[in-house]
């Protein structure tokens, strides 16, 4: 038998629970960091290849034109990416001429960019385009407006957005309201996705609620001075005309415009929809010109675009890969319910 002290165990008591704990965190430390890490940290071995998928790629860029917000919104937002990450975009300006357009798809088609992004001006005209491109590899993603062919699509759910413009100028004019319940309609061109699908979302309110009673529909074929000149018309010989219900917000402008004029006793209610830039959503809502406003946010889709762009530059997909669409989020806007960040301006994209 081994005879010790008190103070002699204590002092073994001690030393075991010591080793014991130092026992235990070298256990845990030799189970929590792999075999081979040293101070310097891990190498993450995904990097590499995510950013050697970009090196050398070229994404084709087809809106209808330059020289609007929307056009120039996604632009910007897609170039700060392409910049960060190393491949290029090559920008065809077809300047609002759908002829111009068919020739700028069939050289880029030539040209073999791997993604190719694009407005179609209409549901038909670049359809056997797009086949071509199909055919040949290129990866296709429309934004806000699509064709008969299934393509890979980024923007706004047109039907949905008809009835909410029709909801709102309901919650205007219609029952209750006292007003006459008379309202026009103004599409834009008349085979555009955005009309077509838009009109079929605002019947389909207006259906529902006989007390409205639509005396205009025409097409402004997306032009502010003919968009004024209708609403001129129109109000001339309806001045007791309760709400406007307009397809994009660049023609819009002009229908707006001609309802303040016309300094009528009672407001006429303008809805219109689009990209969200300040001075074409915000700005016109303080003064009056439309009473409100669906926005869906460049700067959403521009984020939705690069996202979809990475995606297909780092993937190899078949070239029959089923399209697939990313519906942007709508948010109406009001003069009430504007914030800060309710609209967007170019050096959003810095």
């Amino acid at each position: 038998m081994f005879s010790f002290a008190k103070s002699e165990i204590r002092s073994l008591y001690r030393r075991a629970l010591t080793l014991g704990a130092v026992a235990g965190i070298a256990g845990l430390t030799a189970w929590s960091v792999p075999t081979g890490v040293h101070a310097e940290g891990l190498e993450d071995p995904t990097l590499a290849p995510y950013l050697e998928a970009f090196k050398g790629k070229k994404i084709g860029y087809v809106p209808f034109s330059m020289s609007f917000d929307l056009a120039k919104g996604w632009l910007a937002g897609m170039q700060k990416q392409a910049d960060e990450l190393g491949y290029e975009i090559i920008v065809r300006d077809p300047n609002w001429n759908t002829d111009v357009g068919s020739q700028a798809m069939s050289q880029l088609i030539n040209e073999k960019p791997d993604v190719i992004v694009y407005m179609n001006p209409d549901l038909q005209s670049y359809a056997k385009i797009l086949k071509k491109a199909k055919d040949a590899g290129i990866q296709l993603v429309a934004v806000n407006l699509k064709s008969v062919v299934p393509t890979h699509y980024i923007g706004e759910d047109w039907q949905l957005n008809g009835r909410a413009e029709a909801e709102y100028i309901v919650s205007k004019c219609g029952e209750g309201s006292g007003r006459s319940g008379k309202v026009a309609l103004l599409q834009g061109i008349l085979t555009s996705a955005a009309s077509a699908y838009q009109l079929k979302g605002v019947m389909d309110v207006f259906e529902k609620h006989p007390e409205i009673k639509v005396v205009s529909n025409q097409s402004a074929n997306w032009d502010a001075g003919k968009a004024h000149e209708i609403t001129q018309t129109v109000l001339q010989q309806n001045p007791d005309l309760c709400g406007i219900v307009g397809f994009w917000d660049g023609m819009d402008i002009g229908a707006g415009a001609a309802a303040k004029e016309a300094n009528l006793k009672e407001p006429v209610y303008v809805v219109t929809s689009g990209g969200g830039a300040k001075e074409a959503a915000c700005d016109k809502l303080m003064d009056g010109t439309y009473s409100a406003y669906m926005s869906y946010d460049v700067r959403t889709m521009a984020h939705d675009i690069n996202t979809v762009i990475k995606i297909l530059l780092q993937s190899k997909p078949p070239v029959d890969m089923p399209a697939f669409s990313l519906p942007t989020q709508m948010v109406m806007l009001t003069k009430e319910n504007l914030t800060p960040s309710s609209c967007w301006v170019m050096d959003d994209f810095k």
